[in-house]
């Protein structure tokens, strides 16, 4: 593999799984985690860049890419966000970082939502990808971001629906999944999609990504409400980034929203991309991480 070829490659054991990561560079700790249906090669454009600023670490969330996918449970638990978040503050704690900065993009932002939550000591400075709460979405669901986001209702579909349709062409699934525009594909790199594509034709990270939606719905959606009743939001500097021509940009106010999930939005700024920001506009993306975390 000649992507993140300078970082190294460890596998982590945390509480409830193990978990395959790359890391590099010097300089304070900054975490990076990837969305669905992506491994840590999704940061491959922008990671190399911010390490040489920046000791990068970027893993495969439980379920994804090469880490491991432990049993969901009954009510999908184990891939809860609360699960998520757990593993890669263990798995930061192993690589000897207490705090640290960190970046999450679609899924990757939603485990960082809860880390900032549940470990509030921990993160230093969060910076949310392209990503809306899903407790936001959730309880307002419209035609036109559920026809945007046709996956999500898709996938929370009792097992072994899903995993079968998905798994009769892994393949055409993601690459359809992935051309949301006109470019198709065009701007992954292609050892990164190809890379994509791999994982996604395992059953088991077919099934760990299901489990992932269906414990959104479920168990997170519990979590995420008795934290909104209470009031309890992310604290530390935060910075918003999407796409300006994605979802988020087109359909929704990101800062309006955010501001009753988050009471400290030092930043709220686009790139012009769709979804997948740090993939398509990779320059930009860099740029305004650097400078969030830069910032003292």
């Amino acid at each position: 593999m000649t992507l993140l070829s300078g970082f190294k490659k460890d596998i982590i054991k945390v509480s409830g799984a193990e978990i395959v990561l790359r890391h590099g560079g010097s300089g304070p700790p900054l975490l990076l985690m990837h969305g669905n249906p992506f491994t840590h090669l999704s940061w491959n454009k922008v990671a190399p860049r911010l390490a040489e600023e920046f000791t990068v670490v970027c893993p495969d969330l439980r379920g994804y890419g090469d880490s491991s996918k432990p049993a969901g449970g009954d009510d999908h638990a184990a891939y809860s966000f609360r699960a998520m978040a757990r593993d890669q503050v263990e798995v930061m704690q192993a690589l000897g970082f207490e705090k640290f900065h960190a970046a999450g993009h679609d899924r990757g932002a939603r485990v960082l939502h809860r880390m900032c939550l549940d470990h509030e000591d921990r993160v230093l400075r969060a910076a949310f990808v392209d990503m809306l709460p899903q407790h936001h979405l959730l309880n307002n669901v419209t035609l036109r971001w559920g026809t945007f986001s046709w996956h999500w209702f898709f996938m929370i579909q009792p097992f072994p629906l899903p995993e079968t349709m998905i798994g009769a062409d892994p393949e055409f699934y993601i690459r359809r999944k992935l051309s949301k525009t006109e470019q198709g594909t065009s701007f992954f790199d292609p050892e990164a999609l190809a890379e994509y594509i791999r994982c996604i034709k395992n059953p088991e990270t077919v099934h760990g990504m299901c489990e992932d939606y269906r414990a959104t719905v479920g168990i997170d959606l519990a979590m995420d409400t008795e934290d909104f009743e209470a009031g309890r939001k992310v604290s530390c500097p935060t910075m918003l980034l999407w796409g300006a021509k994605g979802g988020v940009g087109r359909n929704h106010d990101a800062r309006e929203i955010w501001s009753h999930y988050a009471t400290n939005i030092v930043r709220a700024t686009t790139v012009p991309s769709g979804h997948y920001v740090q993939e398509e506009c990779p320059d930009e993306t860099y740029a305004k991480l650097r400078e969030f975390f830069m910032a003292t």
